[in-house]
């Protein structure tokens, strides 16, 4: 359990959302019971999380009797808001707002919906509270080492105790199937690929097609950004989230094959350009 011991002075934990992250909350007040007042658990919300997260990140707060600090991207000072569970943006309405104040749309080499909406935003609230430096929990597993950070010039250190503990995406697995809770979203060979923003860029093809096939409201949000910025941008692939197909074409795609090319992998483009999963 050393691997999660608090560090000294400030403290954030991110809490995505996401299986991985609950699973490292969870070691670290294991490993540490009730939080000091210098640990700050944050969980900044996008607006494109299926209603299962935000139901899971409320679910982690009153199980384990954890405040959990809910923050979104505002377009206007002070760039962040506090929200809670009721309040929360369910529509997109974060991630809208930054992509009207930019040129063009976020891609695999220009995450900036990242930096903004995650990030600059946890940055924003700590510092209205007199932080200056602290350490920044994440929830990096021991078996994913290519999305340890290099030092960087912030305010923050990054601290991936999963990693020390050499904890595997099995680990997280075997956790939630004995939990009493869980979150209600589909968990396929440790991939939750409705997990974080649906439409998200750096899931895969695949994934991005069988939102389009299972969820089209929610798909159609993503077409809608793109259509916003026809005619704004300086080329084509800057108003598309991937530089290979917009949703529009995607959509149309599916419209003529039909639901046979899911079971072909030859189909699509699994993870070409930057994508995760």
């Amino acid at each position: 359990m050393d691997a999660f011991k608090l560090p000294e002075g400030n403290v954030q934990i991110a809490l995505s959302g996401g299986r991985t992250s609950a699973y490292m909350l969870y070691q670290i007040l294991k490993a540490n019971g009730d939080l000091p007042e210098r640990v700050k658990v944050l969980f900044q919300n996008t607006g494109r999380e299926m209603p299962q997260t935000l139901d899971f990140v409320k679910e982690i707060g009153e199980r384990w009797s954890v405040d959990i600090t809910w923050l979104e991207y505002q377009s206007a000072e002070p760039l962040f808001r506090a929200v809670d569970y009721a309040s929360a943006s369910r529509e997109g309405e974060p991630l809208e707002a930054l992509i009207a104040t930019r040129a063009y749309l976020p891609n695999q080499r220009a995450r900036y919906c990242t930096a903004e909406l995650k990030e600059r935003t946890a940055t924003r609230y700590l510092k209205t509270l007199g932080w200056k430096k602290w350490s920044s929990a994440v929830g990096i597993r021991a078996d994913e080492p290519h999305r340890i950070g290099k030092p960087r010039k912030e305010c923050w250190t990054q601290w991936t105790p999963l990693a020390a503990a050499n904890v595997s995406r099995k680990d997280v697995a075997a956790f939630w199937k004995g939990c009493n809770f869980d979150l209600q979203l589909p968990n396929v060979e440790g991939n939750c690929w409705l997990g974080n923003c649906d439409g998200c860029f750096l899931k895969s093809e695949a994934n991005i097609a069988a939102l389009t096939r299972d969820y089209p409201q929610r798909a159609s949000w993503w077409e809608h950004m793109e259509a916003s910025k026809q005619g704004q941008t300086t080329s084509k692939e800057a108003a598309q989230f991937s530089e290979r197909y917009s949703r529009a074409d995607l959509r149309e795609y599916l419209s003529r094959q039909g639901d046979w090319i899911f079971g072909n992998e030859a189909s699509f483009c699994q993870a070409s350009a930057g994508e995760c999963f």
